[in-house]
């Protein structure tokens, strides 16, 4: 079935607006059930995602067990694990086990015999046992931080992605819309050729923007295609994400707080960390002491009765301090470098979210600037096409007019992708996950 040359705009422009009611930020925000005994599920809202669409919570899901991050976050939480069981042990190292025997010889030692076993115990120096513990704590909250902020960084990859893959989409609809556009129009300039009404020369003109526009279509279809690989390495599906409730949407006018922001939890983590570590290490100014416990026995020589002791000994190191000054230099230095590095994220963040709230801003008015623009062209189009009809006007004329609409109708299409990106980096910015 052929349809007239204006019923492409027309559908287009149905569809620009449907999407406009569901296109919201790609980060969703769990929803309040409802309360008491005897209240009836709601209908989901319009916007909501259907079930055979993944949510962007999903979607990171996957990406976060297929992600290299993920497997370093579990490492980094082991670590910590094993840090913390050291810390709780009573030793400050593993005990070694001593065992000594002397025979003599010789006419003068004939028959003498000394064995000896002792246990070596290595003790933890007054405070150094907490030290340890709050050490591997604090490991242990910066390995946390580390994975959040790891997701938050992957939830920005999926979110760009996600919304090229909608732009993908987008050009892809549109470009087919306007070959059906043309299409309708060729066939239309073919019948009134024949009918004499027209010279060949449009027929000609006609067909050449269609070929233009199957070349654009092929193009758009091979940039969906490319973006849907990518998603699928990413994420480890194909099904395309869907669109959540505008309602969702932050208030870009709302004052927040960024301490929560999950990179802003890493900085601070890491600078309590190098803290303990300072501590450690100053805690830590001399090797361990040791304690060894030992039983001896002695024969002084062939046919006398052995004679059996007890030793115990007291190993304190001393004079070691020169030697810890290079660990103590290189822990003093990563604390250095964490306060300097949080003071100057605080900064970047807050950069990043005026910048998010201005794009956000722009990206809204811009976007009504493009409806309106393409419900202009759309009409002008329309009374164009009455107009070449009637005979009144030519059919070059009557093309720009509809490429001009068509161009204006993917505008419109892609702006609203762009609020909906927008939104999303301002989610990123507010440290929001999905």
């Amino acid at each position: 079935m052929k349809y007239p040359p204006w019923f492409a705009p027309w559908r287009l422009s149905c569809w620009i607006a449907s999407s406009a009611l569901s296109c919201a930020a790609y980060a969703q925000a769990p929803s309040s059930p409802p309360t008491g005994p005897g209240s009836a599920e709601p209908a989901p809202p319009r916007g909501v995602p259907s079930p055979s669409r993944p949510t962007l919570a999903l979607a990171l899901e996957g990406a976060w067990a297929r992600s290299l991050a993920s497997a370093e976050a579990t490492g980094r939480q082991r670590q910590a694990e094993a840090e913390r069981r050291v810390a709780r042990t009573w030793l400050a190292g593993a005990p070694t086990l001593e065992v000594l025997q002397r025979e003599g010889r010789g006419a003068g030692a004939e028959g003498t015999r000394e064995t000896e076993i002792g246990i070596t115990l290595p003790l933890w120096r007054f405070g150094q046992r907490d030290r340890n513990t709050q050490t591997a704590q604090a490991e242990s909250d910066w390995a946390l931080a580390a994975e959040q902020a790891a997701r938050l960084r992957l939830a920005g990859e999926v979110r760009e992605l996600a919304s090229r893959l909608q732009l993908a989409e987008v050009d892809v609809q549109s470009a087919r819309l306007q070959r059906g556009s043309l299409e309708a129009l060729s066939a239309d300039v073919h019948r009134r050729v024949t009918a004499g009404d027209l010279a060949p020369a449009d027929a000609m003109a006609a067909r050449a923007d269609l070929f233009a526009a199957l070349a654009a279509e092929r193009e758009a279809e091979q940039n969906l295609i490319a973006q849907r690989s990518a998603w699928l390495l990413l994420t480890g599906t194909t099904s395309e994400p869907a669109l959540a409730s505008a309602s969702d949407a932050p208030d870009p006018a709302a004052d927040v707080s960024l301490d929560q922001h999950a990179e802003a939890l890493l900085a601070e983590a890491a600078v309590q960390r190098a803290r303990q570590r300072v501590a450690q290490v100053q805690a830590q100014r001399a090797a361990a002491p040791e304690l060894g416990i030992g039983l001896r026995q002695e024969r002084p020589g062939l046919g006398q009765p052995h004679q059996n002791s007890v030793a115990v000994a007291l190993r304190l190191p001393f004079g070691s301090e020169p030697h810890n000054q290079p660990r103590l230099a290189a822990a003093l230095a990563e604390e250095d470098v964490a306060l300097i590095a949080r003071q100057q994220l605080r900064l970047r963040l807050a950069a990043e979210l005026d910048l998010a709230k201005a794009q956000l801003a722009a990206a809204s008015a811009r976007a009504d600037t493009e409806r309106e623009r393409a419900t202009l062209l759309r009409d002008r189009a329309s009374l164009l096409k009455q107009s070449f009809n009637a005979g009144e006007t030519s059919l070059p004329d009557l093309l720009r007019a509809l490429a001009a609409a068509a161009q204006a109708e993917a505008a419109a299409a892609r702006q609203q992708v762009a609020v909906v990106q927008a939104r999303g980096r301002l989610h990123q910015a507010l440290g929001q996950l999905p």
